[in-house]
């Protein structure tokens, strides 16, 4: 028995140091697979972290800053108390793939300051780390949060962001991490590659009860996290809020209870197909409420799908006639929303109940456009919630956040909670990076939180198309309403178009184009085929960050091969190794040299040992879908 007692211990003990190490003031958390570190230590009498992937250093020794009522509570503090465990599950998922993987090491490390004590809970997976606070209250207690954390990059790093100033509606634009200017504000996901080629991303995950955090660089490679009343208010926000409005979002928002920040986010990989399959985001939110949610994910009225929308590309006035015929090229298309803007509320409850009616038997979902400063109140909520219901409405597209103070974020979750109750999907519009909140409520479809074709002033859509699935995506689903055909895209061929929409996707992918237009354009055939979620995502080679995007991309039994490229002509050579040993029938969509404003249609019998060599033009793209023939 003795023996017995002795090899269980031992085997605990060798588990335990293979997943975390402690000497003295020191921690280190290992991935599962052990090439990725979390060390946590006292440097120069301040807690601080550092972060190595396969020894490369990720973040540098940088201070972790955690004040209460403007006191600190971490400067000083000594470790205490250390809680190891692990996870090891999986979960379905809308977007890149279907089933997200969450392994994961962590532990809770207790941290002692006087007479506080808070508790620091890391995670560490194969493909990056999170950490988040957790400082005990008083229920009903008031107290006000701030951090200050640093993010010391590897100088030479490269650096894609955006400012704050009109909010998650950025150009992205590309420096060397050392070029940045003191002052300067970085939106997260903020993605970084470092001199020898690996990947990362800052973010947050699991926000809600608290302020949203953004980025500012100090100086000496250095990211210094910010919530939002010492952000600067964006200029969307200045432009449909009252002065009263910001000078409130500007002071430092409490919290009541217990003070649990969201989780603080490093996307780690060795190339951009790692970064777009990284689950994170969504694995450190809870899962579905069964007594909201009884399916999950799969719950019966939760349904992603694409969505025809008049606003952008002609159609004719908002008139319950005119939705109609949305609805039923919506239908022809196969596609199984119609999102109408605002000229709705000039309808009459028996129009908009007849439009839903006509609708139904097409197999098609409507959707209503609200403006969020309505809804701000209780009442005002219930009673918008209540007519949608009564009139069988399927989803609603809120606008115009525009910040990420805390009562806005208070308002996304009280949105989500009380959709679900009355069974309504959800679009955020003029909204925040996505937090991976859908996996708690799979009714969030998806959050605008990026320029889009709404962007008529947006002169290199190539460059900023080939930038976005390797940025803001890596957040999770955003809206930038894919595909015109019009003077909107800029210096994009139609083929690049028709691409986009199997690249910038999202669990409801709206189209920009009138669905007249899409039915007559020869690519129609792939555009109805194209889905809104996933299977299986590959990057392949030579995808680069704003050059070029090359996504394989599988649902079901098909995939489909689609290209975006930047502003410099290519050539290409893309083997089929994706395919498998089925033989496929492939239609494929490609540049009309000649004319960026048509393209060209063939089909060929593919396999595995098949490739594809590509011309691309500058602004170019190719889409393919390969069908099984067995």
């Amino acid at each position: 028995m003795k023996k017995i007692i002795s090899s269980i211990c031992f085997v605990l003990i060798a588990l335990y140091c293979t997943t975390a190490t402690h000497a003295a003031d020191s921690i280190v958390v290992k991935s599962p697979d052990g090439q990725i570190r979390f060390k946590l230590f006292r440097q120069q009498n301040q807690m601080s972290y550092a972060v190595t992937f396969r020894d490369i250093q990720v973040i540098h020794p940088s201070s972790l800053k955690l004040t209460i009522n403007d006191a600190s509570i971490i400067d000083a503090a000594r470790i205490g108390k250390m809680d190891s465990y692990k996870m090891n599950d999986t979960y379905p998922l809308y977007g890149v793939h279907a089933k997200a993987v969450n392994h994961c090491n962590g532990m809770r490390v207790t941290l002692l300051q006087q007479d506080v004590t808070s508790t620091l809970d890391i995670r560490v997976f194969d493909d990056g780390v999170a950490f988040r606070f957790i400082v005990p209250g008083a229920a009903g207690a008031s107290r006000v949060p701030d951090e200050t954390t640093a993010f010391n990059l590897p100088a030479g790093s490269e650096l894609w962001y955006h400012d704050l100033e009109m909010h998650y509606e950025g150009v992205y634009v590309k420096k060397e991490i050392d070029s940045l200017m003191p002052g300067e504000w970085v939106a997260p996901p903020a993605t970084f590659k470092l001199p020898n080629g690996v990947y990362a991303a800052i973010t947050e995950a699991d926000l809600k009860n608290y302020a949203g955090m953004a980025l500012q660089a100090h100086g000496n490679n250095q990211l210094v996290m910010r919530l939002a009343h010492s952000q600067p208010t964006s200029y969307p926000y200045r432009l449909r809020y009252s002065p009263e409005d910001t000078l409130r979002l500007r002071q430092p928002a409490a919290v009541e209870g217990a003070i649990t920040t969201p989780w603080r986010v490093v996307l780690i990989g060795g190339d951009l197909n790692t970064m777009v399959n990284n689950d994170m985001v969504h694995n450190l939110c809870p899962p579905p409420d069964k007594t909201l949610f009884a399916g999950g994910l799969h719950t019966n009225w939760v349904k992603p799908g694409r969505a025809v929308w008049k606003y952008l590309d002609g159609g004719g006035k908002g008139t319950p006639e005119v939705m109609k015929h949305f609805t039923a090229a919506a239908a022809s298309l196969g596609f199984e929303h119609n999102i109408l803007e605002g000229f709705w509320s000039q309808w009459t409850d028996e129009q908009l109940k007849d439009l839903v009616n006509y609708s139904k038997q097409k197999n098609v979902g409507i959707w209503l456009w609200k403006h969020s400063k309505s809804l701000r109140t209780p009442a005002a909520r219930d009673s918008f919630f209540t007519r949608c219901r009564d009139a069988g409405i399927t989803g609603v597209k809120i606008d115009f956040f525009d910040s990420e103070a805390k009562e806005v974020i208070d308002l996304y979750n009280a949105i989500l909670k009380e959709t679900a109750r009355y069974h309504l999907l959800v679009d955020f519009h003029g909204a925040n990076k996505p937090t991976g909140q859908s996996r708690t409520y799979p009714n969030e479809l998806v959050s605008e939180a990026v320029k889009g074709m709404e962007s008529s002033k947006l002169a290199d859509r190539a460059t900023h198309e080939t930038t976005l699935p390797f940025t803001s995506f890596l957040a999770g689903g955003t809206e930038y309403t894919v595909v015109h055909f019009g003077e909107r895209r800029k210096n994009t061929t139609w083929a690049h178009q028709v691409a986009s929409a199997a690249i910038l996707s999202a669990p409801l992918l709206t189209y920009a184009a009138n669905p007249d237009t899409l039915l007559k354009n020869p690519a129609v055939k792939v555009i109805r085929d194209i889905p809104s979620t996933w299977d299986e995502t590959i990057v392949l080679p030579p995808s680069e960050i704003g050059k070029i995007a090359v996504f394989a991309r599988r649902k079901g039994r098909s995939w489909f091969l689609a290209v975006m490229n930047g502003v410099q002509p290519k050539q290409l050579h893309i083997p089929l190794l994706f395919l498998g040993k089925s033989n496929y029938r492939g239609i494929m969509v490609k540049d009309n040299a000649a004319d960026p404003a048509s393209l060209q249609v063939g089909e060929a019998t593919m396999h595995a040992a098949d490739y594809i060599d590509l011309d691309l033009v500058a602004g170019g793209g190719f889409i393919a879908e390969f069908s099984t023939t067995e």
